[in-house]
C-alpha cells in the first residue's frame, strides 16, 4: 500500500505490454489518467477501472489498479455494481463509440439518468477498429466503410447530445492531441460528484486516420473548434475573432466588428444552468457550418444514486431493523420436500 502523498504517474502504470497500433490516441489519453491519478488524493487501491470490449477497453490491462475487461456494452451495469458495493472507490468506465452506442446503448443511458458515480471515458474514433473497420453509431452520414460500401446512410449519434437527453450531470468533450485541454477536462471529471461523461475525440490511425483533422491540425483548428469556457461569449478564430449569436433560435457565426457587432451580442456559456437547454444547443454544433464545442458542456449538482441507496436501506432499517435473512427464507408459504 503506498502513501497516498508519494504516489506518482509511474505507480498506475502497469507491467504489461501496451498493444495498440503505433501513433494511436488511446496512447496519449492513458498517459493523461496514469498522470492524473496520483493529484486525486486517493490510495491508488480505491481506483478500479472497468472496460466492455474493443480497443478503448484494453484500459484496465495498463492501469495498475483494480480493473476488469468485461462484457460487449454491459461495463456500466458492472460499475454500477461494484460503485453500490463500494461507494468509496473511484470508478472508471473506459468505453468505445460501438461499444457504448450500440450493444451497450441502453446501459449508457441508464447510467446517466441514475446520476451515479462513475466517470465513464468514451474514445470515439468514429470507427470499429478492433474488428477492422466497420462503420459505428458516430460514423458520418456517407462514410464508406468494409460495411458500408457504398456510403453509411444512417444519421450518426451525437455522444454529448445523448448523454445530455438522459439527464447527465456532467457531459464534457475533448481531443487526444491537445494534452493541456484533455488533462483539465479529465481533472474536472475526477472531481465531479455524480456521473461524468467525457467523450474523447481519438484518431485511429489505421482504419479512419485523420476523422478529425480539421480540429486538431494546428493550422486549422482555431477556426474550426469553440473552447467552451464558463460564463464566457462564444468567442473562436485564429484571431478570436469571430463568435456565435442567436439568430431567433438559430446560431449564426458572426464576425466581430463587423457591422459593430461585439463581444455583446454572443451567446455565454453557463455549464451551470439547471436546464441545460444551452448545452443541449452547443451538442449540435457540427463542422463545417459551426466551430466544434470541447470543454465542459454541463456541470451541475444533484444527489447521486448510491447516496440515496445508503439512505434508502438507512430509513429501512430505522424503521424495521435489521433484516433476518434465515427468518425470511423460512417465512409466509413454506413447502417441505419429502
Amino acid at each position: 500500500m503506498n502513501d497516498v502523498a508519494t504516489l506518482t504517474k509511474k505507480d498506475f502504470e502497469s507491467n504489461q505490454d501496451v498493444r495498440w497500433c503505433p501513433g494511436c490516441g488511446d496512447y496519449a489519453v492513458l498517459a493523461q489518467i496514469q498522470k492524473l491519478m496520483p493529484t486525486l488524493g486517493i490510495p491508488r487501491e480505491n481506483f478500479a477501472f472497468i472496460s466492455g470490449i474493443g480497443c478503448s477497453s484494453r484500459f484496465p490491462y495498463y492501469m495498475e489498479t483494480y480493473g476488469m475487461h468485461s462484457i460487449h456494452g454491459r461495463a456500466p451495469a458492472i460499475a454500477s455494481g461494484l460503485k453500490l458495493a463500494r461507494p468509496e472507490l473511484s470508478v472508471w468506465v473506459v468505453t468505445g463509440d460501438g461499444d457504448a452506442l450500440a450493444i451497450g446503448g441502453n446501459h449508457f443511458i441508464h447510467a446517466m439518468r441514475r446520476n451515479i458515480g462513475l466517470k465513464i471515458i468514451l474514445l470515439n474514433n468514429r470507427i470499429y477498429g478492433l474488428t477492422k473497420g466497420q462503420y459505428s453509431p458516430t460514423s458520418e452520414f456517407g462514410k464508406k466503410t468494409k460495411t458500408t460500401p457504398h456510403g453509411s446512410i444512417d444519421r450518426p449519434f451525437s455522444p454529448v447530445a445523448l448523454a445530455l437527453g438522459a439527464g447527465a450531470t456532467f457531459v464534457a468533450r475533448t481531443v487526444d492531441s491537445d494534452l493541456a485541454h484533455m488533462a483539465g477536462v479529465l481533472k474536472r471529471a475526477a472531481e465531479h460528484k455524480g456521473t461524468a461523461f467525457v467523450e474523447i475525440f481519438q484518431n485511429c490511425i489505421v482504419f479512419n486516420d485523420g476523422a478529425y483533422d480539421a480540429i486538431t491540425d494546428k493550422s486549422l483548428r482555431d477556426d474550426a473548434r469553440l473552447l467552451l469556457e464558463h460564463g464566457k461569449p462564444l468567442v473562436f478564430g485564429k484571431n478570436r475573432d469571430k463568435g456565435v449569436r442567436l439568430r431567433g433560435l438559430e446560431p449564426e457565426v458572426i464576425a466581430l466588428g463587423d457591422k459593430g457587432l461585439a463581444e455583446a451580442d454572443l451567446v455565454v456559456h453557463d455549464e451551470a444552468a439547471e436546464h441545460g437547454g444551452l448545452a443541449f444547443f452547443l451538442s449540435q454544433f457540427d463542422a463545417p457550418a459551426l466551430p466544434v464545442p470541447l470543454g465542459v458542456f454541463r456541470a451541475v449538482s444533484a444527489p447521486t444514486y448510491e447516496d440515496m441507496n445508503i439512505q434508502l436501506h438507512a430509513d429501512a432499517e430505522a424503521r424495521r431493523g435489521r433484516g433476518d435473512l434465515a427468518g425470511l427464507f423460512n417465512s409466509g408459504d413454506t413447502w417441505t420436500i419429502e
